[in-house]
């Protein structure tokens, strides 16, 4: 059985409004039962850092693993643009509509990858923003434009690339972006963000654990050495904190090893009645010609068996995987049959993705590794 995320009382969805909460912004919930109240918040947010591996490497990661903990789950999929929407926007992936990497939406021939706001194809360089304006596509007011109308000086420290891109515009829009160029870097700017204003609330993101697991495996000696370093980072601005600050230290998604590959590009069985092909490895949306999903589902449940969970929209929605609502729009780009890996196996597309498909760390279904998500607190 997979574990449910538990949206509403335990999710990243919830981790915001709760903060907000403790700002004493008019209705906002603390969710989670945090009691944070301060003048100064900060959020980092390490990028592919789970729960369990975390707990299990407590003397590589000394500093997070003495903190206060409180147990987490990301939402599904358990991939970066759909928790990084529920954080910003503050509710699940059935409301906000990023609901995963790469998702069909009417109007376009092709995917779009919801990470970069691109249309997924070898090569392609269409951008998304005026075509398909971020804004619209995700109208509800972000957590940091709810914290800014309440007088809350709002600030996101991240890599440069992420400054007005579509996904920052369509579900963190709201915050002064300050670009960092290195790790010194976003310590620094975290201070000085944290400074402003009477009271302030600091989104922070870093990336490099995320990529060592994905290219070296998170059980490999790079991410634990990696690990060490995120640990560090953590410390160094918790060192820094203005009196009376807080820093929470969370995550989108954890990660697992692949042993096993199942390729779609080489598996006609598995293409038979499929128009599209979207998700990634761990969670697929599988797009189906009319009327074949039933046929399409039963086919796919039968080659990859038991490892897989191979389930109609309808479904994945009555089980709440999207959480409790899935507005009539958003349903609309959840696959027509949803699957999602049990073990250690994916399916991949050595054509279609070949990078994506050598890599040894994946994510984006609903195993603890990859669904529970640590959040430690720091006063």
């Amino acid at each position: 059985m997979f574990d449910a995320p538990r949206y509403g009382t335990g999710s990243l969805a919830d981790l915001f409004p709760s903060l907000l909460a403790g700002f004493g912004v008019p209705g906002e919930i603390d969710r989670l039962g945090l009691g944070v109240s301060a003048d100064r918040v900060c959020v980092l947010l390490i990028d592919g850092l789970g729960a369990a591996a975390l707990a299990a490497n407590p003397g590589v990661a000394p500093f997070l693993s003495g903190l206060t903990s409180t147990p987490l789950t990301a939402g599904f999929p358990s991939t970066t643009a759909t928790s990084l929407s529920s954080l910003g926007v503050g509710v699940p992936p059935g409301q906000h509509g990023i609901v995963g990497y790469l998702v069909r939406v009417p109007g376009q021939d092709r995917l779009v990858n919801a990470l970069r706001w691109r249309l997924h194809g070898e090569g392609d360089r269409v951008d998304l923003l005026n075509e398909l304006a971020p804004e619209q596509f995700q109208p509800t007011a972000t957590v940091f434009e709810r914290a800014a109308a309440n007088g809350i000086a709002v600030s996101q420290v991240a890599p440069h690339y992420q400054n007005g891109s579509g996904l920052t515009r369509a579900v963190l829009r709201g915050s002064e972006f300050r670009a960092n160029v290195s790790v010194g870097d976003l310590i620094d700017g975290i201070g000085i963000a944290l400074r402003a204003g009477s009271r302030s609330l600091v989104y922070a993101y870093h990336a490099d654990l995320d990529t060592t697991g994905h290219v070296r495996g998170p059980n490999s000696d790079a991410w634990l050495l990696e690990l060490a370093h995120v640990d560090r980072i953590a410390a160094e601005i918790a060192e820094r904190l203005p009196q009376g600050a807080a820093l929470l230290v969370t995550a989108d998604h954890g990660m697992v090893e692949l042993d096993e590959r199942v390729d779609f590009d080489q598996r006609p069985e598995l293409r038979a009645g499929v128009d599209q092909l979207g998700g990634e490895p761990r969670a697929r949306h599988v797009y189906t010609e009319p009327g074949a999903a039933k046929d399409v589902a039963a086919a796919w449940q039968d080659i990859l068996g038991d490892d897989f969970a191979v389930l109609l929209r309808d479904e994945v929605i009555s089980r709440g995987w999207f959480g409790p609502i899935v507005a009539p729009h958003v349903a609309d780009r959840i696959g027509d049959v949803v699957v999602a890996a049990r073990g250690t196996r994916g399916v991949i597309r050595s054509g279609a993705e070949p990078l994506q498909s050598i890599m040894v760390g994946h994510h984006g279904s609903l195993t603890p590794a990859e669904l529970d998500i640590p959040l430690r607190l720091f006063r």
